[in-house]
């Protein structure tokens, strides 16, 4: 079966982002000073062919440990989903 995985990555809360800093600074600027405190990271998307959505949510978990997040610096959430034939 093939799954669908949404992966984000974003920098951890106690950590300066400094692209959401100079985002949040120009907001006003724009006329937007009502955005605040913007946090900007990463949106994966990946095909996964498993046996299962258990094991597919597995690969997913351990290719964020292993390759797509820095854990010392981010964090990670993820989505996986059955992918239909069309």
């Amino acid at each position: 079966m093939k799954f669908r995985a949404e992966i984000d990555i974003m920098p951890l809360e106690a950590l300066l982002d400094p692209q959401g800093k100079a985002v949040s600074n120009n907001m006003k600027n724009i006329g937007l000073e009502e955005i605040d405190n913007v946090r900007i990271g990463k949106h994966i998307t990946l095909q996964v062919e498993a046996d299962s959505q258990a094991i597919a949510e597995e690969k997913v978990d351990e290719a964020c440990k292993k390759l797509l997040c820095n854990q010392i610096m981010e964090y990670y959430s993820f989505r996986v989903s059955e992918m239909q034939e069309a």
